[in-house]
């Protein structure tokens, strides 16, 4: 689809009366994949006919079906995606509304063709042999991948305590010790966007874990605040808005502010066209951000226990590190090294290798919950349940 054409579904839309819009008149009540000799078939089954377009984006290659004034009434947790051109399948909703269903490819050249009925949709998928693999036997799999980034380093020290603590050293002892104890569990394998005190650049941080193709991004922090008095743990993810509190405000500029150490590299998508960028984030955002605030908010119910909180809700602001629109992220602020107490027990590795343990708690009480498709956790999960 070019340019124009885009264009003009996007006005489409926003020429909706609002009521319209908001006002979902359909609901998919099942979802299938049947993969066939030349062909792999996306399968909707719908309450009632149904205005839908596709158009696909680059870099990763995806294929994009819009379904106007339609909700998703169907799981597809079990889709078996195995032997086809999709890596995986998820849902979100446009600004207008609408059920956006989005396709991640494995490869660049697959050819989507549209076909509707009066209680059906029907995408094909053309081109692109993916390999066929075998399915997952009941204990096996693939772990799943925490990308783990220790904060600041090198000549950007972070946040510095009333003695000269530095963030830096903090951080890089607790993703340490949370990377050793995720690579501990089976099902889980652990990589440390840095091992040694050297400076990284925010934008290569999210990279790596897009690059990777990582389950999940964590951040670990300990930063300063105006108030000496400010303590305990807190939890952040990213916000396409306004920050949640003026403290989430606050933090997320001080943070951002690290590349400015580096000679001022900043944080952008690749944006060959806006209008594409554009689509993109809303295509991809809501749902990377809907699981961020989800793990988010059971990492820092496990933090309560140990560091105490300084905020009981996950918070929402623009940080840098956390702009991946493929990999859920969260920023963990163990605790606050301006505060003399909190700052003693960042320094103690008893209470290190606890704030580690209760990190890992909470991200794997989040993937236990929703093991995905392929992981040996999901293959675990499923034989317990037995």
């Amino acid at each position: 689809m070019d340019r124009r054409s885009l264009l003009k579904i996007l006005l489409a839309g926003l020429a909706l009366p609002l009521p319209l819009v908001a006002q979902a008149s359909q609901a998919v009540r099942r979802v299938r994949v049947v993969q066939e000799k030349d062909a792999t078939r996306l399968l909707l089954d719908l309450d009632g006919p149904v205005v839908a377009n596709s158009f696909s984006l680059e870099s990763p290659p995806r294929l994009v079906l819009d379904l106007h004034r339609t909700v998703l009434d169907a799981p597809m947790g079990n889709l078996m995606l195995d032997g086809t051109p999709v890596q995986a399948i998820r849902s979100g909703t446009t600004p207008a509304g609408d059920l956006r269903l989005v396709l991640d490819l494995r490869q660049p050249d697959v050819r989507g063709e549209l076909r509707t009925g009066d209680r059906n949709l029907e995408l094909v998928l053309r081109g692109g042999p993916a390999k066929v693999v075998q399915r997952p036997s009941p204990k096996s799999g693939r772990d799943l991948l925490v990308v783990i980034d220790a904060g600041h380093g090198g000549k950007d020290p972070g946040a510095v305590g009333a003695k000269g603590e530095q963030e830096k050293l903090v951080a890089l002892q607790i993703a340490a010790l949370l990377a050793k104890r995720i690579n501990a569990q089976k099902g889980y394998k652990a990589r440390l966007t840095r091992s040694d005190d050297i400076f990284i650049p925010l934008r290569k941080r999210a990279e790596l874990a897009q690059r990777l193709n990582a389950d999940l991004f964590v951040s670990v922090h300990a930063d300063a605040a105006p108030r000496l008095t400010a303590s305990g743990a807190s939890v952040f993810a990213l916000s396409q808005g306004g920050a949640s509190s003026s403290m989430a405000r606050w933090m997320a500029e001080r943070e951002n502010g690290a590349d400015a150490v580096g000679g001022g590299l900043t944080v952008k998508l690749k944006r060959d066209d806006p209008m594409v960028a554009g689509v993109l984030l809303d295509m991809s955002m809501n749902a990377t951000i809907s699981t961020s605030l989800d793990l988010g908010h059971q990492v820092l119910t496990r933090l309560g226990g140990v560091s105490g909180l300084h905020q009981a809700r996950v918070e929402q602001a623009g940080f840098a590190v956390l702009k991946s629109a493929a990999v859920p992220s969260i920023l963990v602020e163990t605790g606050f090294i301006s505060n003399a107490g909190d700052c003693r027990r960042l320094h103690d590795a008893r209470h290190q290798r606890k704030v580690a343990e209760a990190i890992f708690a909470g991200i794997d009480g989040h993937f236990r919950q929703q093991p995905p498709v392929g992981s040996l956790l999901m293959a675990l999960t499923q034989d317990s349940q037995a």
